[in-house]
């Protein structure tokens, strides 16, 4: 009985050392974290499938293994000029966020590990960046469409990178700055912009404004002539109105409607210190004679 528990002991001892001989890539029991991707070699040449998160077999001094992140990782590029549609020059960073999908694939184009493919992962995305931004203008790049503008580099640069087994989950633009000396330039192009577009605006309101005031204009002399009209109507219905109104009265007296048109001739005529030279038998004077009867 104690022999059977000194062997049992004796093994689960042995597969503890091999598992840890294992942990550091030198037993032949392969363990495979959930962070890890690894690949054995058997005299240079990978196997068909890399191991997944467990325990692996491999056969000591002649297998190799090669370990790879499994991980999300992030790289940054340094600021390069690029120039915009509209002949604009700016200075552009970027981060983006990877990691590798097929090992195998990423061994075979990048045998001496991550550095190479950083330097190609850097090397396509800084390609796609200036493609992309050469075909926006300044204030797309900025403002306009950026959003839009990351994602097509993110997709560009993971359709190219998809070969070497690298798969790209975003690329994001850090900071867009004007080099030194191209400010002034920039800013006094703005500057004229903008004051074209207030030409432009000053230009139209003045041209509503005339509009609107001949639009006035044309409805005040509507209004008026028909005021107008309409007065000489009113004009000639109270000039017909007191001609009828004259006709009744001449009708009904008519002596009496000459003698009181006599005195308003006399009233009109003949004022204070007037002097008429007139025979006494003259009709004018009628009135005075008779006594203001008609004969």
């Amino acid at each position: 009985m104690r022999r059977v528990i000194y062997l049992i002991v004796g093994a689960v001892v042995l597969f503890v050392g091999l598992v840890a001989l294992g942990q550091q890539g030198i037993g032949p029991v392969v363990v495979t974290r959930e962070d890890q991707q690894r690949i054995i070699l058997l005299l240079g040449n990978p196997r068909e499938e890399p191991t997944g998160p467990g325990l692996s077999l491999r056969i000591p001094f002649l297998e190799e293994v090669r370990t790879f992140d499994r991980r999300w990782l992030h790289l940054s590029s340094e600021p390069k000029e690029i120039q915009t549609a509209d002949r604009e020059r700016i200075a552009v960073d970027n981060y983006m966020i990877w990691r590798i999908e097929d090992p195998l694939l990423f061994y075979k184009a990048f045998p001496t590990g991550t550095v190479e493919a950083e330097t190609q992962i850097a090397q396509q995305v800084r390609a796609n960046v200036r493609e992309v931004i050469g075909q926006h203008t300044l204030i797309e790049v900025l403002k306009d469409r950026r959003a839009e503008i990351m994602e097509a580099i993110s997709k560009q640069s993971g359709e190219a990178l998809s070969r070497f087994g690298i798969r790209i989950n975003d690329v994001r633009i850090n900071r867009t700055e004007l080099p030194r000396g191209t400010e002034a330039n920039v800013f006094a192009r703005m500057r004229a912009e903008r004051e074209r577009l207030a030409r432009r605006n000053r230009a139209e309101g003045e041209e509503q404004a005339r509009r609107l005031r001949a639009q006035a204009d044309r409805e005040s002399r509507v209004i008026v002539a028909e005021a107008e009209r309409e007065a000489e109507i009113q004009k000639g219905r109270g000039d017909a109105e007191s001609a009828r109104i004259y006709a009744e009265a001449y009708s009904s007296d008519a002596d009496f409607y000459g003698f009181w048109r006599g005195l308003e001739a006399y009233r009109k005529t003949i004022g204070e210190g007037t002097t008429m030279v007139l025979p006494p038998d003259h009709e004018f004077f009628r009135l005075f004679n008779t006594g203001g009867r008609r004969d």
